[in-house]
């Protein structure tokens, strides 16, 4: 979209620059010239991003997608009537289903994401024998985006998965996401169970019960509190065993970003863990986390690396084990959905000791190694393959740090979003 127009379609609407505009995409940060305009126009239901919720502005829009604009602008009854007669032809092919529908529809949207996957692990202990196994299955997930007011919308995720490894029939359903986003004063917040991550996604990457904020633009501060909230799968097994779940975390973080240089200081603390009979976890009990990060983005590619220390008391086998951790990161390009033809990759090389991972969710088998650590490396490549439609190839090859036990993992995924 161009800049007179998106200035041109917010004065339409009585739009005015407002610090408080919930802003629903990752693209547009708050610095950007167009920031309260398209948050704005956004929270009105004007306009709309693409299901990776980037916003794209610098993408040329067909007059038909220009025509949908128009549409919803004149149903929220703005002053576009040189808009109207220049798309004229396009306003008459979509008729009064949008005029009529778009006001009813655009309070709540809703999106979603169908994925397939089959994985295949081939498990090499240190003087044991050879074993392998595999993952098929299947996953859909809708998404359900509420307008609360101008500030503040709700969301909620429900997800189903169907379990294709064996003839039992696995299937579960849940409501996996229900939390509330928007500005207070110049504060972004998000309460309730929502996605979180921690040490650009190498500490902790799944949901989280709590609040989160962040203030800033270049310079960004940050804050959050809560529960740990998705140890469904066994997160922290010690030996196959014990499951470990942590009653709470905390944390803070600075970072800086310049648009092509980043960094970022962290400390984050896990509090009263307990393993699955309620007893207190020796050396784990408590796990306070330093890391410092930092990128470079030149082109299409990205350079990154973060360093990370634990304070647990971890013991493997009656050896102290180490509780540092190096992850560095290259990634090149991207595969966009709504561009066909689009692809990316990415290599990741880690050095985790135990403590500095509470739950990767790679698709490697990084958990089995939760009480001594892992190292090793991971490729992936995406490719869009149609519009909306994208592939995906993942390779792992880890080891355990005291162990050397081996673990490889092929995971292949189709990813479709609508």
């Amino acid at each position: 979209m161009k800049k007179s127009l998106v200035l041109a379609m917010a004065m339409a609407l009585g739009v005015t620059a407002s610090a408080y505009a919930a802003n629903p995409f990752s693209d547009v940060p708050a610095g950007h010239w167009a920031y309260d305009s398209i948050s704005k126009l956004a929270a009105a239901g004007i306009i709309e991003g693409y299901g990776d919720d980037t916003f794209r502005g610098d993408r040329l829009m067909t007059r038909y997608e220009m025509a949908q604009i128009v549409a919803k602008a004149l149903a929220k009854g703005a002053n576009v009537d040189k808009l109207a007669a220049e798309f004229a032809d396009e306003l008459d092919a979509l008729g009064v289903r949008v005029a009529a529908l778009e006001k009813k529809s655009d309070n709540v949207k809703i999106t979603g994401q169908f994925r397939y996957h089959y994985a295949h692990t081939k498990i090499n202990p240190k003087g044991g024998n050879k074993t392998s196994d595999h993952s098929n299955a299947l996953r859909s997930r809708i998404w359900f985006t509420g307008q609360v007011n101008d500030n503040w919308n709700y969301v909620g995720m429900l997800q189903n998965v169907q379990d294709l490894t064996d003839n039992d029939k696995n299937e579960t359903t849940d409501f996996q996401r229900a939390y509330l986003e928007g500005r207070l004063g110049g504060m972004h917040v998000v309460a309730g169970r929502h996605d979180f991550q921690l040490g650009d996604a190498n500490l902790y990457d799944t949901r989280m019960d709590g609040i989160k904020v962040s203030y800033g633009n270049k310079v960004k501060v940050g804050a959050y509190y809560g529960k740990p909230a998705d140890f469904d799968e066994g997160y922290l097994k010690f030996n196959d065993k014990n499951e470990v779940r942590y009653s709470k975390f905390w944390g803070a973080n600075v970072g800086y970003d310049s648009g092509k240089l980043f960094v970022n200081a962290a400390y984050d603390k896990f509090q009263d863990a307990v393993d699955n009979a309620d007893n207190d976890v020796d050396g784990f009990k408590d796990n306070g986390v330093w890391s410092v990060q930092a990128g470079y983005r030149f082109g299409k590619a990205t350079v990154d690396a973060i360093y990370l220390k634990s304070n647990v008391d971890a013991i493997y086998k009656g050896e102290k084990a180490s509780t540092k951790g190096v992850v560095a990161t290259v990634t090149y390009g991207s595969a966009e959905a709504a561009k066909v033809g689009s692809w990316g990759f990415v290599g990741k090389y880690y050095n985790q000791g135990a403590g500095t991972f509470i739950a990767h969710t790679m698709n490697g088998e990084a958990m089995d190694f939760v009480n001594e650590g892992f190292k090793g490396y991971s490729l992936a490549g995406y490719v869009t393959v149609a519009k909306n439609m994208v592939a995906g190839l993942e390779w792992y090859d880890l080891k355990g740090k005291e162990s050397n036990d081996k673990e490889k993992t092929l995971w292949s995924q189709m990813v479709v979003t609508f």
